[in-house]
């Protein structure tokens, strides 16, 4: 584990400045995170060897592939994408010889715990200094009811000890608030449960779990009720080893795409990005802003929608985002605030509690990044509310990126579309999701628009 003056002394700022010239060009942006977790997961559960291709090979990601190879899976990177798990099959996964560190990646740490709790063994888990901040409880909490015993320091917090169900119980349980990682962490404790595992949940999130396991041979109902789903996992499947196509991230998408759509003039292609309606919230929002945004050969890739999105820069209008849309933009709301400011308008994002809980307070963090570059915003209760501009905001601030990798490439398109530079006070956390960000951003700008500070 790093300490704080460790970190102090690794962190690399960066600032970025308004482009020489409009954004050009044609990028592919990494593989999905979430999905790409979850290849490794389920490769590692599954009988055979599982190909996968367009793999994120981020920091986070790799501590998951990490934890697999720990939980005696076979997993090979064969270079640019291409990696082979030779699974272990249902309930087959060893004991850890040593601690498993799982980073900065909260949704590695809350899918690792359902997977374990399903198995007869013990495991400890730890992370870096921002994932030890974040909560377990709302996941170990509801995996108890399996038979599985977890202990954690005040607060729910890592590190984490658990010590897996012989016979785990199969759940019936309605997540309280949505969470995609809430819901895959009791759907794959009852992948080794004997009987039906139900899970309620009150608004639909994004289902990369159940498409995955689907994929991989298992037996999912799911079940329509109000905004929210019903999920029915049959226990104790066979897991068959399918081949895996990780689309790109839409989540990192998200800020080459409103780049383009800021700096005036700009026109870019991403390829190849995951189009999931239950990921696709930023989408939606954009087109109710005026972006002109569109899909070019939309098509189905590993059971996922996937299209190449055409981006032309445009001037954006206010919004009023409801609530119930965060569970499918839960993660671009930093990006989205920065395109507020840029807006005509007042934006208001509604329903935001969930981000308190991030690498960082995001809702807070991402407030104090539009202030100290002269954005008007206030958080009333857990909405967001961004007075934009009309064009380019005055930039000028450094912001404190609290560890968060959204939070630090946020403020850097914030500076590309700014009238004074922005810098950032580290930007070594970017790497964990998007590996190679200031290059392609670079690229696409023509130039060294993002510097060392």
């Amino acid at each position: 584990m790093q300490s704080a003056a460790a970190h102090e002394a690794a962190a690399r700022p960066l600032a970025a400045r308004a482009p020489a010239r409009p954004l050009s060009g044609t990028a592919q942006v990494p593989g999905d995170k979430s999905i790409s977790h979850r290849a490794l997961m389920f490769g590692a559960l599954a009988v055979g060897t599982t190909d996968i291709t367009g793999l994120l090979e981020g920091e986070d990601v790799l501590r998951t592939a990490a934890a697999m190879r720990a939980l005696g899976a076979e997993v090979e990177n064969l270079g640019g994408g291409h990696w082979r798990v030779a699974g272990r099959g249902i309930g087959g996964l060893v004991e850890p010889a040593d601690v498993l560190d799982m980073g900065n990646s909260g949704t590695a740490a809350r899918l690792l715990c359902g997977l374990l709790a399903g198995h007869p063994l013990f495991a400890v888990m730890t992370g870096d200094a921002s994932l030890r901040k974040r909560p377990m409880k709302r996941v170990t909490e509801p995996l108890s009811a399996t038979g599985a015993r977890f202990a954690t320091r005040a607060g729910g917090r890592l590190p984490l000890a658990v010590e897996g169900a012989a016979d785990p119980l199969p759940l019936d349980y309605t997540v309280p608030v949505p969470s995609a990682q809430v819901k895959s962490a009791c759907l794959l404790a009852g992948l080794c449960a004997r009987g039906i595992t139900r899970v309620v949940e009150k608004e639909a999130t994004r289902d990369h779990t159940e498409n995955m396991l689907r994929h991989f041979g298992a037996t999912v109902a799911v079940t329509a009720e109000g905004h929210g789903r019903i999920i029915e996992l049959t226990g104790q499947p066979e897991l068959v080893a399918a081949p895996v196509v990780v689309p790109g991230d839409p989540s990192s998408a998200a800020f080459p795409a409103a780049a383009a759509l800021l700096v005036p003039g700009s026109e870019v292609t991403l390829r190849g990005v995951g189009m999931n309606p239950l990921r696709a919230g930023l989408f939606a929002t954009l087109a109710e802003m005026g972006a002109d945004i569109a899909r070019l050969d939309e098509r189905i890739e590993g059971g996922e929608p996937v299209a190449d999105l055409h981006i032309r820069a445009a001037a954006l209008r206010a919004v009023d985002v409801p609530a119930e849309r965060a569970p499918a933009m839960i993660d671009e709301y930093p990006i989205l605030a920065v395109l507020a400011a840029a807006a005509s308008g007042t934006t208001r994002m509604r329903g935001l509690q969930e981000l308190r809980v991030k690498e960082s307070d995001r809702l807070a963090a991402t407030a104090a990044l539009l202030q100290a570059n002269g954005v008007r915003v206030e958080i009333e209760g857990d909405d967001l509310v961004v007075h934009g501009h009309g064009g380019p905001p005055p930039g000028g601030g450094k912001v404190v990126t609290h560890m968060d990798h959204r939070i630090a490439m946020s403020a850097l398109v914030l500076g590309l579309a700014s009238r004074a530079p922005v810098a950032v006070d580290d930007a070594a956390f970017i790497e964990t999701s998007f590996p190679g960000f200031a290059g392609l951003m670079n690229r696409l700008a023509g130039g060294e628009a993002l510097q060392p500070a």
